[in-house]
């Protein structure tokens, strides 16, 4: 909180990152499902996808290198001594 008492929206972007939360699920036996916390648990994994998929097209970005590059670029070793030819 600032001084004027009013929180600051950019804090939460510069500060420590909070833990993932982990989806627990247990079994309870009833004559239909509970569509409701079904839902939810498939949204939240759907999401948490998402962000990993999004993550990893930053860092490919960052990088500028596209996975079957990378592949590709591993397999090859750079000469370490230039050929001469005559």
């Amino acid at each position: 909180m600032s001084k004027t008492g009013r929180p600051n929206y950019r804090r939460g972007q510069r500060g420590a990152p909070k833990a993932e939360r982990h989806i627990i699920v247990r079994s309870v036996k009833r004559e239909s499902p509970d569509l409701r916390k079904l839902s939810r648990a498939v949204i939240a994994m759907a999401l948490r996808e998402a962000e990993a998929e999004a993550e990893a097209r930053v860092a490919a970005a960052k990088n500028d290198v596209t996975p079957s590059e990378r592949h590709s670029a591993a397999s090859v070793k750079p000469f370490d001594e230039e050929v001469g030819h005559d």
